[in-house]
């Protein structure tokens, strides 16, 4: 019996009869820990959907190229001579050396592969080679990059590795109209991107990004800075769930009273957004996070069972005034804190799932986004709940 035949069994066995009907149990924490779960799950999960590649910004001119190693592929946008942006996979057709370095890259007119010089167009055609008598008939049109469905939205470059599904336009919902007020294609990186790796599965990253309940005693601070009450609203035809909280009137802490003191009225938000952070979760892999000041994208990338790869990055106007600057500082010092917090919150929980110790736990009625969030995972998986 696989792994994957075991689960279905622990899946299906009878919870604890004192669980109320109304609750759910987690998923078997052998999900978190296995190396035959984590390749089912790059096949049926991550390689299937949307990411985050860059933002338009980063591609200011023709040549322009943002390359990303991802789930075991490589690819890159580039910035073509009629501002048309195209995805490619990362792989020269003569030997499989990567065409463009990792992140933001100018290539000037051509692409050239610099392993033995062979030469693509912005459009991703083979266009010349060195030594062209060394490599008699060949057909450039053979050769070409090979492209990546993607999909550009609110100023960003999105893709997915194999195509199926949903669109990203249909992905995204209606968060494409109730965010255009943000206006993110006019930002630009207000800071180095955040890449980092979590000794923690990719699922327990989203099952303590998508719940509040741990916020009181994980995040005082964030918690001294927002208002109680904290809104989830799931979309389930598009799997995905939006996430939201309102600040005090009278925040408590240092950093959280100046923010609120000096952040800036922003006129072109409604209302109701300006004292406001929200999230907006796409099923598997990113959520696009807003405030009153900036925005950034949070996108979590398996690398193993039990190992994570998170990127982050800001984006905001270029024009900032002092107290837009301060007002910058000091949410990124808040973010930065919540961010360590939770990452000494999963690494805890990594180490109890693999401990032998712990087989499943229940999900409380505050926890209603995580148990959506598992069903999605077991329903690719072919699990039954």
């Amino acid at each position: 019996m696989n792994t994957l035949e075991l689960t279905v069994c622990i899946m299906n066995k009878p919870f604890d009869k004192a669980v109320a009907a109304d609750t759910q149990a987690t998923l078997p924490a052998s999900l978190y820990c296995d190396e035959a779960v984590f390749r089912a799950e790059l096949e049926r999960i991550h390689r299937r959907a949307w990411h985050v590649l860059c933002h338009r910004s980063e591609l200011p001119q023709p040549g322009s190229s943002y390359g990303l190693d991802l789930l075991g592929r490589r690819v890159f946008a580039v910035r073509g001579e009629e501002g048309k942006v195209r995805v490619f996979h990362n792989v020269c057709r003569h030997r499989a050396h990567a065409v463009v370095p990792q992140g933001a890259h100018q290539c000037g007119r051509m692409i050239t592969c610099p392993y033995h010089a062979w030469t693509y167009g912005l459009d991703g055609r083979l266009r010349g080679v060195a030594a062209p008598r060394a490599v008699p008939n060949l057909d450039p049109d053979g050769f070409g990059l090979k492209p990546v469905e993607h999909a550009e939205a609110l100023g960003f470059i999105f893709f997915r590795l194999e195509p199926g599904g949903p669109g990203l336009e249909e992905r995204l919902g209606s968060a494409l109209s109730d965010l255009a007020c943000y206006r993110v294609e006019e930002m630009v990186p207000e800071s180095k991107i955040y890449a980092r790796t979590v000794e923690a599965d990719w699922k327990a990253v989203w099952d303590n990004y998508l719940e509040s309940y741990h916020f009181g005693v994980g995040h005082p601070g964030l918690s001294a800075l927002m208002q109680p009450a904290y809104d989830e609203e799931p979309d389930e035809p598009v799997r995905a769930i939006r996430l939201g909280h309102t600040m005090r009137a009278e925040p408590e802490g240092w950093s959280n009273g100046l923010y609120a003191r000096h952040l800036p009225d922003q006129p072109h938000l409604p209302a109701a957004f300006r004292r406001r952070w929200h999230y907006h979760f796409i099923y598997p892999s990113f959520s696009l996070e807003f405030y009153p000041e900036s925005m950034d994208f949070f996108h979590v990338l398996p690398l193993g069972p039990g190992r994570t790869l998170i990127r982050c990055q800001n984006y905001a106007f270029p024009e900032r005034s002092r107290a837009m600057r301060l007002a910058l500082y000091l949410s990124n010092r808040i973010n930065r804190e919540v961010q360590r917090e939770d990452e000494a919150l999963i690494t805890s929980v990594q180490q109890g799932l693999e401990s032998g110790a712990y087989d499943r736990g229940l999900l409380t009625l505050r926890e209603r986004s995580v148990a959506l969030f598992q069903s999605w995972v077991a329903e690719d998986l072919g699990l039954a709940r």
